[in-house]
C-alpha cells in the first residue's frame, strides 16, 4: 500500500479500472438508500422528541445518532457485501484454480496486480460512500426539520458545530478510515491465504468472513 512502485503506469490502470467498477455501480442506490434511512429516522426522532417536550434536542440527536454513529457503519456493511466479500471469494478462486501461482512463476507480483487493486478499491467506496452519505442525511435532516428555507440555517450550524468538536471530528474520522480498512483487508486475508472447501454458489466464505468483520467492526465502534 505504501509502495510508490505499486503505483506505476500499469499499477495506476488495475487500480482505476477497479475503483470504478466498485464504486460507481452502487454510488446512486446507496446515495437513495441513505436519503431515505435519514429521512425515516429524522421523522422518527422530531416527532418522538415533540411528543415528550423535547424538541429542542431532536435536530442534536438525529445528527449524533444518525450522521455521527450510524451512517459510516452503514456505508462500511454496504460495501462488504457488495465488493470485498465478493472480492474476497474471488481472490480465492484465483488461488485454488493456480493464477496467483502462475503470476508468481512469470515473474509479476499477485499481491501488486491482484489484491492491492482490491483492497484499495474497498477503502475508497467505503470512504467515498460515507462521506457521501453523511452529506446526504445532513441535508436530509436539515430539509425534515425546516424545509426548504434558510430560516433554521443559524441554529442548524450552530447545533452542527457543537456535536462536531474538534476531539469528536478526529475520532470520526478515524473510526471511518478504520472501518475501510476492517471491510478491505478482512476479507483479502481469508481469499489470500485460508483454504477453503466452498465453490462458487456455496455462502460459507461469505458468512465467515462477514461475521469476522462484524465482529471487528463491533470492536473498533466499541473502542
Amino acid at each position: 500500500l505504501l509502495s510508490p512502485s505499486s503505483y506505476g503506469r500499469t499499477g495506476r490502470q488495475l487500480l482505476l479500472r477497479q475503483v470504478y467498477a466498485d464504486t460507481v455501480p452502487i454510488l446512486l442506490g446507496f446515495t437513495v438508500l441513505a436519503a431515505l434511512i435519514s429521512l425515516v429516522l429524522t421523522r422518527i426522532v422530531v416527532v418522538t422528541a415533540l411528543s415528550y417536550g423535547l424538541s429542542r434536542y431532536a435536530l442534536e440527536m438525529v445528527i449524533r445518532v444518525l450522521v455521527l454513529e450510524l451512517i459510516p457503519l452503514t456505508a462500511a456493511l454496504f460495501v462488504a457485501m457488495r465488493c470485498s466479500i465478493p472480492n474476497g471469494t474471488a481472490l480465492a478462486l484465483l488461488r485454488e484454480n493456480g493464477h496467483l501461482q502462475a503470476l508468481q512463476r512469470a515473474g509479476r507480483d499477485p499481491l501488486r496486480e491482484e489484491v492491492l487493486p482490491r483492497v484499495l478499491s474497498s477503502i475508497y467506496a467505503s470512504l467515498t460512500l460515507a462521506a457521501l452519505s453523511c452529506a446526504v442525511a445532513t441535508v436530509t435532516a436539515y430539509l425534515a426539520v425546516y424545509g426548504f428555507n434558510t430560516a433554521g440555517l443559524p441554529i442548524f450550524t450552530r447545533l452542527f458545530g457543537q456535536v462536531f468538536t474538534p476531539p469528536v471530528t478526529v475520532l470520526f474520522v478515524l473510526k471511518t478510515f478504520f472501518f475501510s480498512l476492517a471491510i478491505a483487508l478482512i476479507p483479502m486475508a481469508s481469499g489470500l491465504y485460508e483454504q477453503t472447501a466452498q465453490r462458487a454458489g456455496q455462502p460459507g466464505q461469505e458468512l465467515s468472513g462477514l461475521a469476522r468483520m462484524f465482529a471487528v467492526l463491533l470492536v473498533i465502534e466499541m473502542a
